[in-house]
């Protein structure tokens, strides 16, 4: 390891590592946690990040491309030199496993980019330590400074004295997606940060919506009160896991339904309830390096309205994609024969996305901000 990537350390602390689902392509896995057990992370700042997110723990994967196993000695160098990070983020009762390929397929088309796969927002590996945490901790404005802070925690952005441009690329679904429209950009540099929202459950606009997320939500809470009712839930599980995952794959119809198993319900429908109640307009204008792409058949976010909330915030048109598919256009399922074709067509395109505004953005790092 070079004393010039000293900061980044921590990636020598990983819990495990294997081969990655795109060959020549390596996974690492972390627990922020055990990296502040390792002393990779300082203690106190860990612990004052997850005491202000609410989490217990933090978890992520990291994937990149390489024909070798690497040894352990060189992964700081390696995870360090590149051009930057695209950052994966998952919706409600997903994890980071429910993207599937696009991880890999995105650093092997740009072997400069390493790819990193959040849990977040109480799922997965980075659980609340409330069993039913406040709407103001788990609503997307929440999970997009909680994520933030996550990647000045981790060093990912360039660092002073390095003269090495890096770009933070954040892909998010649904919640996830609708998270990236609360990124502050006061606190990045020009071209430093892009976003790609996939089908982001983002409802100021649609009432019906929200009465049905905020509704839900509550009856997720009062299940986790009242255990005699779970017997209802067994009936309502299922239909409500087929409408968010219309249009996925097997694989990850049962990672959701898993992770719905393994979260405490109080707070699977405290999400559910700040997606729904969430009413802040305050979204900064800035989408100059921001992509959404909106599935034509979408259950979960209703395309007309988010269409008219789009028009309010004056999205650029040319940023837009409205797709053939579902509310998981970029995973292949097999409900309908026409699925595998648009979906991996909407795949090939989110990949396009990514990075296409990444060299927008290492562009506009180069030639700096001109007026006039």
């Amino acid at each position: 390891m070079s004393t010039m990537n000293a900061h980044m350390n921590w990636v020598s602390g990983y819990v495990r590592r294997g081969e990655g689902r795109i060959a020549n392509t390596w996974v690492l896995y972390y627990s922020l946690r055990e990296l502040m057990h390792r002393q990779l992370i300082d203690r106190a700042e860990g612990e004052r990040f997850l005491k202000e997110s609410g989490l217990i723990d933090f978890y992520w994967e990291v994937t990149f491309p390489d024909d070798f196993e690497m040894p352990d000695e060189m992964l700081v160098d390696r995870i360090a030199n590149v051009q930057g990070y695209v950052v994966f983020v998952h919706g409600w009762t997903g994890n980071h496993t429910i993207w599937e390929d696009l991880p890999g397929f995105v650093c092997t088309q740009n072997r400069q980019l390493v790819s990193i796969a959040v849990d977040h927002n109480g799922f997965g590996g980075s659980p609340f330590e409330d069993v039913t945490p406040s709407l103001e901790s788990c609503n997307p404005p929440a999970a997009m400074k909680t994520l933030q802070k996550w990647v000045d925690l981790m060093k990912f952005r360039r660092q002073p004295g390095m003269s090495r441009l890096k770009v933070i690329n954040f892909v998010g679904h649904s919640m996830g997606g609708a998270m990236l429209f609360y990124m502050d950009p006061m606190q990045w540099r020009y071209g430093e940060v892009t976003r790609t929202a996939l089908a982001p459950a983002l409802l100021l606009e649609d009432e019906n919506r929200r009465l049905f997320y905020t509704t839900l939500g509550l009856g997720i809470g009062i299940l986790q009160r009242l255990p005699v009712l779970e017997v209802i839930e067994r009936f309502i599980k299922p239909g409500m896991l087929n409408t968010l995952v219309v249009g996925a794959s097997d694989e990850v119809k049962k990672i959701h339904s898993d992770q719905y198993s393994d979260t405490a319900r109080g707070v699977t429908g405290a999400t559910f309830m700040a997606m729904g109640r969430l009413n802040n307009y305050e979204i900064a204008r800035d989408f100059r390096l921001m992509r959404v792409m909106l599935g034509h058949r979408d259950p979960l976010v209703g395309l007309v309205d988010m269409m008219d909330l789009l028009m309010k915030l004056e999205f650029p048109a040319a940023n837009l994609h409205v797709v053939p598919g579902t509310h998981y256009m970029f995973s292949i399922g097999r409900e309908d024969p026409l699925n595998a074709l648009q979906h991996a067509q909407n795949r090939d395109m989110v990949v396009e996305d990514i990075l296409q505004i990444n060299a927008e953005a290492l562009k506009m790092q180069k030639t700096g901000f001109i007026v006039g």
